[in-house]
């Protein structure tokens, strides 16, 4: 084992851990109405906390354990069984321990994307049966089939950081769990702006800050892929940022900052399949482009067919993720990292058909899993609140604790009848 490698994985994760919560929960937070701060939140928190026991359980095993068939991780590692102070799997230079709580992280926030599409109307219950269920059968076996020795991994598509285990399914379930459990009811019919814009920056600079441990802890190492990485990542988020606002800019012809924000979460999203494959240059481009795509599909594409993605977590995720992963069959190249393939551009279009199948593996996936996953629950248990408590708002209809002192208690009755 290497200490200094150690070192900066134990960084990376606490990182990570850190873009979960408080960064996704301020992201979101703040993009909600102040009737559901609370319960948005703690559906960041409540995912952390959930995925966090299946993965000691069952879940890692199922991921890195001994891969069977191509298909799924073994039994080995049940309960954090073998998991201890020696070096990941004898090849890597950092412990066991810090391997699997990395990993942990990364699974934990994939689940918390998805409650960006479905904010201020699921269910509680339902939410925290879904992210335990979902996380077993839908994150562990894409995760094992990229990451984990599967068939994904064994045909070569490469996915650095995440663009199809994390973005393009979590992005995917966001849409299908949308539609699954339907529209707000005063969708379409006000103006859902934002009630925190301040928030809502700290949560996307927090992200932004905890996207270098997502993408340079990738490397599992202290190297120069970490250095290229760690560069790759950055000029894409402002690449990404800087595209939105221009967009914005010119068709609305007012630049805001929520605009420019989020594109350059878009950028982040693009560059974490890439983010160790390609050159800077390479990632300057994959940040720009990754900001006209969401845009397209937040205002025109949602507008057209009217779903009720609450947070855009499809249109930033889920297309800024099928971007990212195609892009890196196009640019990536050997003489950054050995360790990865050629793409289009350096003469090897093989390795473009490589990342179309994880993408479309990834898209099925999540379309099925999730639509199978909330109809199974829906046998059981409400999948959503009912209207007066959506009415109402989450955090006092159900938490009963307020994001704001000042929000007091409402006439439900009231609230039904001004809305109808």
């Amino acid at each position: 084992m290497d200490t200094g490698d150690t070192a900066w994985m134990l960084i990376a994760t606490a990182i990570v851990i850190f873009m979960h919560v408080p960064g996704l929960a301020l992201f979101y937070g703040g993009l909600v109405s102040e009737r559901n701060v609370v319960s948005t939140m703690m559906h960041s928190l409540a995912s952390l906390l959930v995925v966090s026991v299946v993965w000691v359980l069952w879940g890692y095993s199922l991921t890195f354990g001994t891969d069977i068939g191509g298909m799924i991780g073994g039994l080995d590692y049940l309960g954090f069984t073998d998991v201890g102070e020696e070096a990941a799997f004898g090849t890597l230079t950092i412990p066991h321990y810090t391997f699997a709580i990395f990993q942990c992280a990364f699974a934990a926030i994939t689940v918390a994307i998805i409650s960006g599409g479905i904010a201020g109307r699921i269910s509680f219950a339902a939410w925290m049966i879904f992210s335990a269920v979902w996380v077993t059968l839908v994150y562990a076996p894409m995760a094992h089939w990229v990451w984990g020795g599967g068939w994904l991994f064994k045909m070569g598509e490469l996915d650095f950081a995440g663009g199809t285990v994390v973005h393009i399914l979590s992005g995917v379930s966001a849409i299908t769990a949308a539609i699954v459990i339907g529209p707000r009811f005063e969708h379409l019919k006000k103006d859902h702006a934002p009630h925190n814009i301040v928030l809502f920056l700290i949560g996307a600079a927090t992200l932004w800050f905890g996207w270098f441990g997502f993408n340079a802890g990738s490397a599992l190492a202290s190297n120069g892929v970490t250095a290229l990485a760690f560069a790759t990542t950055h000029v894409a988020a402002t690449a990404g940022g800087l595209g939105w606002l221009l967009i914005e800019w010119k068709l609305r012809k007012r630049p805001t900052l929520v605009g420019a924000a989020t594109g350059a979460i878009a950028g982040l999203v693009g560059i974490t399949p890439a983010a160790g494959f390609v050159t800077v240059p390479s990632a300057l481009i994959i940040g720009v482009i990754s900001a006209p795509i969401c845009y397209f599909a937040i205002y025109f594409v949602k507008a057209r067919f009217k779903y009720d993605d609450t947070l855009d977590a499809f249109g930033v995720h889920g297309i800024g993720g099928i971007w990212g992963a195609i892009a890196t069959g196009i640019f990536a190249t050997k003489d950054v990292n050995p360790a990865g393939n050629n793409g289009l551009l350096y003469g090897n279009p093989e390795q473009l058909l490589h990342q179309l199948v994880g993408v479309s593996t990834a898209i099925l996936l999540a379309i099925v899993g999730t639509f199978t996953i909330l109809k199974v629950i829906s046998l059981f248990l409400p999948l959503r609140v009912s209207m007066d408590e959506e009415l109402m708002g989450l955090d006092l209809s159900f938490h009963e604790e307020s994001a704001y002192n000042t929000i007091q208690s409402v006439d439900v009755n009231t609230e039904v009848s001004k809305s109808s």
